[in-house]
């Protein structure tokens, strides 16, 4: 049996993201528990505050806002906060391809 991996504490400012329950969008921890849609509105925590922010977080999947809530470790570019990771980046851009290109649509 395996174990849950443990979560390595955060060198980075931090921000959270989620999937909105109602439509499955990406969101983003904000202001005062809220979710937003736009990554430059997210509540940034400086690392020693990713627990109180995970914390804060939680109570959005426990309220049936969103699902599968995790920290994502950012930097400031241009005084935006731009995630470290990749698949971060692409989350944070919205959908990489259209949702039912031309010429793909099934006859009804």
């Amino acid at each position: 049996m395996s174990s849950t991996p443990k979560a390595r504490p955060a060198t980075a400012p931090v921000v959270f993201t989620a999937n909105r329950l109602r439509d499955g969008r990406v969101v983003w921890l904000g202001a005062e528990g809220s979710w937003v849609e736009a990554l430059a509105a997210a509540r940034v925590f400086p690392p020693e505050a990713a627990a109180e922010g995970l914390a804060l977080a939680k109570q959005g999947e426990r309220q049936q806002q969103v699902v599968g809530v995790y920290g994502v470790e950012i930097r400031h570019l241009a005084g935006a906060p731009v995630p470290l990771k990749f698949r971060e980046r692409l989350r944070a851009a919205g959908p990489s391809i259209a949702a039912e290109p031309a010429g793909w649509r099934l006859a009804s």
